[in-house]
Protein backbone atom coordinates (compact mmCIF):
# COMPACT_ATOMS: atom_id res chain seq x y z
CA UNK A 1 0.00 0.00 0.00
CA UNK A 2 2.48 2.56 1.37
CA UNK A 3 5.16 1.90 -1.77
CA UNK A 4 2.10 2.14 -4.44
CA UNK A 5 1.07 5.16 -2.77
CA UNK A 6 4.63 6.87 -2.86
CA UNK A 7 4.96 4.99 -6.95
CA UNK A 8 1.58 7.36 -7.20
CA UNK A 9 3.80 10.58 -6.13
CA UNK A 10 7.11 9.23 -8.16
CA UNK A 11 4.31 9.62 -11.54
CA UNK A 12 3.65 13.34 -10.57
CA UNK A 13 7.90 13.83 -10.02
CA UNK A 14 8.53 12.02 -13.64
CA UNK A 15 5.63 14.84 -14.82
CA UNK A 16 7.89 17.58 -13.42
CA UNK A 17 11.03 15.58 -15.37
CA UNK A 18 9.08 16.09 -18.55
CA UNK A 19 9.88 19.36 -18.64
CA UNK A 20 13.00 18.23 -19.96
CA UNK A 21 11.63 16.29 -22.82
CA UNK A 22 9.23 19.00 -23.80
CA UNK A 23 10.05 22.27 -22.60
CA UNK A 24 7.83 24.19 -25.38
CA UNK A 25 4.50 22.48 -24.84
CA UNK A 26 5.03 22.57 -20.74
CA UNK A 27 5.96 25.98 -20.83
CA UNK A 28 2.63 26.82 -23.00
CA UNK A 29 0.87 25.10 -20.46
CA UNK A 30 1.99 27.39 -17.82
CA UNK A 31 -0.44 30.23 -19.55
CA UNK A 32 -3.87 28.80 -18.77
CA UNK A 33 -2.90 27.79 -14.99
CA UNK A 34 -0.83 31.51 -14.38
CA UNK A 35 -4.79 32.97 -15.35
CA UNK A 36 -7.03 31.16 -14.00
CA UNK A 37 -4.31 31.39 -10.50
CA UNK A 38 -4.61 34.91 -10.83
CA UNK A 39 -8.42 34.92 -10.83
CA UNK A 40 -8.61 32.05 -7.64
CA UNK A 41 -5.94 33.82 -5.56
CA UNK A 42 -7.58 37.20 -5.88
CA UNK A 43 -10.89 35.48 -4.51
CA UNK A 44 -9.01 33.56 -1.97
CA UNK A 45 -7.17 37.28 -0.68
CA UNK A 46 -10.94 38.36 -0.05
CA UNK A 47 -11.43 35.49 1.81
CA UNK A 48 -8.31 35.81 3.80
CA UNK A 49 -9.75 39.41 4.85
CA UNK A 50 -13.24 38.82 5.18
CA UNK A 51 -12.53 35.36 7.25
CA UNK A 52 -12.82 37.04 10.99
CA UNK A 53 -16.33 39.05 9.89
CA UNK A 54 -18.01 35.56 8.41
CA UNK A 55 -16.99 34.02 11.14
CA UNK A 56 -18.46 36.32 13.84
CA UNK A 57 -21.72 36.27 11.52
CA UNK A 58 -21.61 32.41 12.09
CA UNK A 59 -21.67 32.31 15.71
CA UNK A 60 -23.23 34.57 16.98
CA UNK A 61 -24.47 32.67 19.85
CA UNK A 62 -20.85 32.47 21.65
CA UNK A 63 -20.72 36.22 22.13
CA UNK A 64 -22.05 35.47 26.01
CA UNK A 65 -19.96 32.61 26.68
CA UNK A 66 -16.96 32.50 29.27
CA UNK A 67 -13.49 32.34 27.61
CA UNK A 68 -11.68 29.83 26.33
CA UNK A 69 -14.94 28.61 24.43
CA UNK A 70 -15.52 31.72 22.66
CA UNK A 71 -11.94 31.38 20.99
CA UNK A 72 -12.01 27.63 20.74
CA UNK A 73 -15.55 27.72 18.44
CA UNK A 74 -14.02 30.18 16.73
CA UNK A 75 -11.01 28.79 15.48
CA UNK A 76 -12.50 25.90 14.85
CA UNK A 77 -14.84 27.43 12.32
CA UNK A 78 -12.40 29.62 10.82
CA UNK A 79 -10.02 26.08 10.17
CA UNK A 80 -13.45 24.27 8.67
CA UNK A 81 -13.71 27.46 6.04
CA UNK A 82 -9.92 26.77 5.45
CA UNK A 83 -10.20 23.08 4.89
CA UNK A 84 -13.72 23.88 2.43
CA UNK A 85 -11.55 26.46 0.59
CA UNK A 86 -9.00 23.99 0.39
CA UNK A 87 -11.18 21.42 -1.59
CA UNK A 88 -13.19 24.42 -3.44
CA UNK A 89 -10.09 26.36 -4.70
CA UNK A 90 -8.35 22.87 -6.19
CA UNK A 91 -10.91 21.41 -7.85
CA UNK A 92 -12.30 25.24 -9.16
CA UNK A 93 -8.66 25.71 -10.54
CA UNK A 94 -8.21 22.67 -12.28
CA UNK A 95 -11.77 22.44 -14.45
CA UNK A 96 -11.04 26.21 -14.94
CA UNK A 97 -8.00 25.49 -16.32
CA UNK A 98 -8.25 22.84 -18.27
CA UNK A 99 -11.31 23.98 -20.19
CA UNK A 100 -9.36 26.77 -20.54
CA UNK A 101 -5.76 25.32 -21.34
CA UNK A 102 -6.99 22.32 -23.41
CA UNK A 103 -5.39 22.92 -26.87
CA UNK A 104 -2.45 23.55 -24.69
CA UNK A 105 -3.07 20.47 -22.14
CA UNK A 106 -3.98 18.25 -25.13
CA UNK A 107 -0.48 18.98 -26.45
CA UNK A 108 1.07 17.71 -23.10
CA UNK A 109 -0.62 14.52 -22.56
CA UNK A 110 -0.35 13.43 -26.01
CA UNK A 111 3.27 14.23 -25.97
CA UNK A 112 3.64 12.46 -22.88
CA UNK A 113 1.54 9.22 -25.09
CA UNK A 114 3.84 9.24 -27.54
CA UNK A 115 6.92 9.41 -25.49
CA UNK A 116 5.89 6.29 -23.44
CA UNK A 117 5.62 4.27 -26.57
CA UNK A 118 2.59 1.65 -28.14
CA UNK A 119 -0.97 2.35 -29.42
CA UNK A 120 -2.39 5.49 -28.10
CA UNK A 121 -4.61 8.15 -28.90
CA UNK A 122 -3.70 10.74 -31.81
CA UNK A 123 -6.43 13.46 -30.43
CA UNK A 124 -8.69 14.38 -27.61
CA UNK A 125 -12.35 14.00 -26.61
CA UNK A 126 -12.63 17.39 -27.54
CA UNK A 127 -13.63 20.90 -26.52
CA UNK A 128 -17.07 20.15 -25.04
CA UNK A 129 -16.20 16.96 -23.40
CA UNK A 130 -13.42 19.09 -21.42
CA UNK A 131 -16.37 21.95 -20.48
CA UNK A 132 -18.68 18.88 -19.25
CA UNK A 133 -16.25 17.45 -17.40
CA UNK A 134 -15.23 20.69 -15.41
CA UNK A 135 -18.92 21.39 -14.72
CA UNK A 136 -18.88 18.08 -13.08
CA UNK A 137 -15.59 18.66 -11.12
CA UNK A 138 -16.97 21.70 -10.16
CA UNK A 139 -20.32 19.99 -9.08
CA UNK A 140 -17.48 17.09 -7.55
CA UNK A 141 -16.00 19.56 -5.35
CA UNK A 142 -18.94 21.55 -3.37
CA UNK A 143 -20.55 17.61 -2.68
CA UNK A 144 -17.38 17.16 -0.75
CA UNK A 145 -16.48 20.92 0.33
CA UNK A 146 -19.62 19.78 2.05
CA UNK A 147 -18.96 16.57 3.69
CA UNK A 148 -15.33 18.04 4.80
CA UNK A 149 -17.24 21.52 6.74
CA UNK A 150 -19.39 18.53 8.29
CA UNK A 151 -16.20 16.87 9.47
CA UNK A 152 -14.79 19.90 11.27
CA UNK A 153 -17.64 19.62 13.65
CA UNK A 154 -16.46 16.50 14.42
CA UNK A 155 -15.71 16.34 18.83
CA UNK A 156 -11.67 16.75 19.72
CA UNK A 157 -10.27 15.75 16.19
CA UNK A 158 -12.55 17.86 13.74
CA UNK A 159 -9.78 20.21 13.32
CA UNK A 160 -7.56 18.35 12.24
CA UNK A 161 -10.00 15.96 10.58
CA UNK A 162 -10.85 18.20 8.42
CA UNK A 163 -8.19 19.88 6.56
CA UNK A 164 -6.63 16.27 6.42
CA UNK A 165 -10.00 15.14 4.25
CA UNK A 166 -9.57 18.40 1.90
CA UNK A 167 -6.38 17.48 1.14
CA UNK A 168 -7.22 13.51 0.79
CA UNK A 169 -10.67 14.03 -1.03
CA UNK A 170 -9.85 17.14 -3.27
CA UNK A 171 -6.53 15.11 -4.29
CA UNK A 172 -8.52 12.29 -5.29
CA UNK A 173 -11.35 14.18 -7.00
CA UNK A 174 -8.07 16.18 -9.59
CA UNK A 175 -5.86 12.88 -9.90
CA UNK A 176 -9.42 11.29 -10.91
CA UNK A 177 -10.23 14.38 -13.52
CA UNK A 178 -6.73 14.50 -14.97
CA UNK A 179 -6.38 10.67 -15.73
CA UNK A 180 -9.80 10.99 -17.17
CA UNK A 181 -8.49 12.51 -20.35
CA UNK A 182 -6.33 9.36 -21.21
CA UNK A 183 -9.24 7.32 -21.00
CA UNK A 184 -11.32 9.40 -22.38
CA UNK A 185 -9.69 9.73 -25.81
CA UNK A 186 -9.41 6.04 -25.91
CA UNK A 187 -13.87 5.74 -25.88
CA UNK A 188 -13.01 4.19 -22.33
CA UNK A 189 -16.76 4.16 -20.92
CA UNK A 190 -17.06 5.69 -17.44
CA UNK A 191 -17.81 2.06 -15.57
CA UNK A 192 -14.57 1.17 -16.91
CA UNK A 193 -12.52 3.76 -16.08
CA UNK A 194 -13.56 2.70 -12.70
CA UNK A 195 -12.30 -0.46 -13.35
CA UNK A 196 -9.10 0.79 -13.99
CA UNK A 197 -8.72 3.04 -11.37
CA UNK A 198 -9.48 0.25 -8.55
CA UNK A 199 -6.95 -1.70 -9.83
CA UNK A 200 -4.47 1.50 -8.98
CA UNK A 201 -6.28 3.06 -6.07
CA UNK A 202 -3.16 3.83 -4.34
CA UNK A 203 -1.50 5.03 -6.79
CA UNK A 204 -4.17 7.15 -7.43
CA UNK A 205 -3.96 8.77 -4.37
CA UNK A 206 -0.38 9.16 -4.20
CA UNK A 207 -0.78 11.21 -7.09
CA UNK A 208 -3.73 12.96 -5.96
CA UNK A 209 -2.56 14.09 -2.97
CA UNK A 210 1.56 14.77 -4.02
CA UNK A 211 -0.75 17.07 -6.77
CA UNK A 212 -3.02 18.87 -3.72
CA UNK A 213 -0.19 19.96 -1.56
CA UNK A 214 2.00 21.39 -4.33
CA UNK A 215 -1.03 23.53 -4.96
CA UNK A 216 -1.09 24.68 -1.46
CA UNK A 217 2.48 26.47 -1.42
CA UNK A 218 2.26 29.47 -3.10
CA UNK A 219 2.53 29.90 -6.99
CA UNK A 220 2.85 25.70 -6.72
CA UNK A 221 -0.27 25.56 -8.21
CA UNK A 222 0.67 27.43 -11.76
CA UNK A 223 3.80 25.19 -12.47
CA UNK A 224 2.44 21.81 -11.15
CA UNK A 225 -0.36 22.00 -13.50
CA UNK A 226 1.65 21.13 -16.67
CA UNK A 227 3.89 18.50 -14.61
CA UNK A 228 0.23 16.95 -13.43
CA UNK A 229 -1.44 16.76 -16.50
CA UNK A 230 1.67 14.98 -17.69
CA UNK A 231 1.70 12.61 -14.71
CA UNK A 232 -1.89 11.72 -14.99
CA UNK A 233 -0.58 10.35 -18.44
CA UNK A 234 1.78 7.96 -16.85
CA UNK A 235 -0.59 6.99 -14.27
CA UNK A 236 -3.77 6.54 -16.78
CA UNK A 237 -1.23 3.96 -19.03
CA UNK A 238 -0.12 2.34 -15.53
CA UNK A 239 -3.77 1.83 -14.93
CA UNK A 240 -4.07 0.29 -18.80
CA UNK A 241 -1.03 -1.39 -18.70
CA UNK A 242 -2.23 -3.29 -15.23
CA UNK A 243 -5.70 -4.24 -16.95
CA UNK A 244 -7.16 -5.98 -19.43
CA UNK A 245 -9.46 -3.61 -20.25
CA UNK A 246 -9.85 -3.16 -24.09
CA UNK A 247 -7.57 -0.17 -25.47
CA UNK A 248 -9.57 1.69 -28.61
Amino acid sequence: MVREFLSGVGLLLRGFAFWSRRPGAMMLGLVPAAIVFALMLAGLVALGFNVGPIVDWLTPFDETWPEPWPSIVNAAIGTVLFATAIVLSAVTFTALTLAVGDPFYERIWLAAERDLGGDGPTEGAGFWRGVRSALWLIGAGLLTAVCVALSGFVPVIGGVLAPVLGVVFSGRLLAVELSSRAFEARAIPGAAQRTLRRGIRWQLLGFGVATQLLYMVPFGAVFTMPAAVAGSTFLARAALDASPVARV
